[in-house]
C-alpha cells in the first residue's frame, strides 16, 4: 500500500462518523437501517497470521444490529486496498485474514467456541486506476465447480467491493456526506482543474455538516497528505493550511496557480509533439522523393523516432546510398 494512502484513509476510518458514512452511502441497501452507530466500537490493530507469521494492520469496527428481534454485534472488516494493479486473490486473502482475526478473537477471550463466533463483514474499498475485475467470492475461484456431493465441503467467504472510481461525479452527488467528497477528490485524479472543483464541492459539504469544525480539521489533514502524494514537486504552502474553510482563498489560490501551470505545460507538450509531427512529415516526403514508395520498416521507425533522432536523419539523407544505410539496417 503507499503510504500516503496506508496513513491517511486509515486516519479517515479511526473515526466512528466516517465507518457510518462508508456503510450509509456504499455498502449495501438495507444494511444500515439495521445498525445502531451509537454502538460502534473500534477494534483496529496489529495481528501476526500463525500460519505465515505475517504481520498486518487493517480497519476492524463491531456494532449492533437488529434483525428479527434479536441484537447481536457484527464485526466491520475494512481492507483498504490501494494497490495500482487488481488482486486476484483478494478472495483467498480475506478468508486468512478473517479466519486470522478469529483466532484472534480466541485467543484474546472476546469469545469462546462454547459461545460461538461472531458475524463479520468483509469490506474491500479500493481505489486503483483500474476497475476492479477479481472474483469476490472464493468458491466462485474453484473450477470447475465440483459435483454436489463435494460442494458443502467447499470454502465460502464473499467480500463486499467498494470500487471508488465506478462512482461518478452525479452519483457522488446524491451522497451528500464528507466521505463522498473524499471520494471525488481521488477521482480527479492529477487534473488540477477536477481537482479544484472537487475541493469546492467538499468544502461545501464541511460546511453543511453540524460538526463542521470536527470535519474540517479531519479532511484537511487527509486533504494536506493526499496533495504531497499526488503533486510531491509541486509548490504548495500547506503548512499554514489548518482549515479548508477557513483558509479556502490561500488553498484555492494554490490550486489556480496549480491549474494554470498544467495548462502551460499542455500547451507546451502540445506545441513540442506538433514540431515533431511536423519534422516526420518533412523527412517522410524527403526519403519518398530520394528512395521512392517506402517499406513498412522505415514507416515503423518513423512513427517510434524522437525529435532528435528525425533531425539527425534528415541531415544524412543526401548523403546515405540506401534506406539500410541511413537506417543502420
Amino acid at each position: 500500500m503507499a503510504n500516503y494512502h496506508d496513513t491517511g484513509y486509515k486516519e479517515l476510518f479511526s473515526h466512528p462518523e466516517f465507518v457510518q458514512q462508508l456503510i450509509e452511502g456504499f455498502a449495501p441497501v438495507g444494511i444500515s437501517a439495521l445498525m445502531d452507530f451509537s454502538t460502534l466500537t473500534n477494534h483496529s490493530g496489529n495481528y501476526i497470521t500463525p500460519l505465515f507469521e505475517e504481520k498486518f494492520e487493517d480497519v476492524v469496527w463491531s456494532v449492533e444490529i437488529s434483525w428479527q428481534g434479536v441484537t447481536q454485534r457484527v464485526f466491520l472488516y475494512i481492507l483498504l486496498e490501494f494497490q495500482s494493479s487488481v488482486d486476484h486473490t483478494m478472495a483467498i486473502r480475506l478468508l486468512h485474514y478473517v479466519a486470522c482475526f478469529y483466532d484472534h478473537l480466541l485467543k484474546s477471550r472476546v469469545t469462546t467456541p462454547g459461545e460461538g463466533l461472531p458475524p463479520v463483514l468483509p469490506i474491500v474499498l479500493y481505489n486503483g486506476s483500474r476497475r476492479w475485475s477479481a472474483e469476490q467470492d472464493i468458491y466462485s475461484m474453484i473450477r470447475p465447480e465440483p459435483p454436489g456431493f463435494l460442494q458443502v465441503y467447499q470454502p465460502r467467504l464473499r467480500y463486499y467491493l467498494i470500487d471508488e472510481g465506478r462512482y461518478t461525479d452525479e452519483e457522488l452527488g446524491l451522497r451528500q456526506s464528507p466521505l463522498s467528497g473524499v471520494f471525488g477528490v481521488e477521482n480527479a485524479g492529477e487534473s488540477w482543474e477536477a481537482l479544484q472543483q472537487a475541493v469546492n464541492r467538499i468544502v461545501a459539504i464541511i460546511q453543511a455538516d453540524p460538526h463542521k469544525e470536527r470535519i474540517d480539521r479531519i479532511i484537511t489533514r487527509w486533504l494536506k497528505r493526499h496533495l504531497q502524494r499526488v503533486a510531491p514537486k509541486a509548490r504548495l504552502d500547506l503548512d499554514r493550511l489548518a482549515s479548508l474553510v477557513e483558509d479556502r482563498d490561500m488553498l484555492a489560490e494554490n490550486l489556480e496557480n496549480l491549474v494554470k501551470k498544467e495548462r502551460l505545460e499542455g500547451r507546451q507538450e502540445g506545441r513540442q509533439e506538433g514540431r515533431q509531427e511536423e519534422a516526420r512529415r518533412i523527412l517522410q516526403r524527403l526519403l519518398t522523393k530520394r528512395f521512392g514508395e517506402l517499406p513498412t520498416w522505415v514507416h515503423a521507425k518513423l512513427e517510434t523516432a524522437e525529435a532528435l533522432q528525425l533531425e539527425a536523419w534528415t541531415d544524412e539523407i543526401l548523403v546515405a546510398e540506401s534506406l539500410e544505410a541511413l537506417f543502420g539496417e
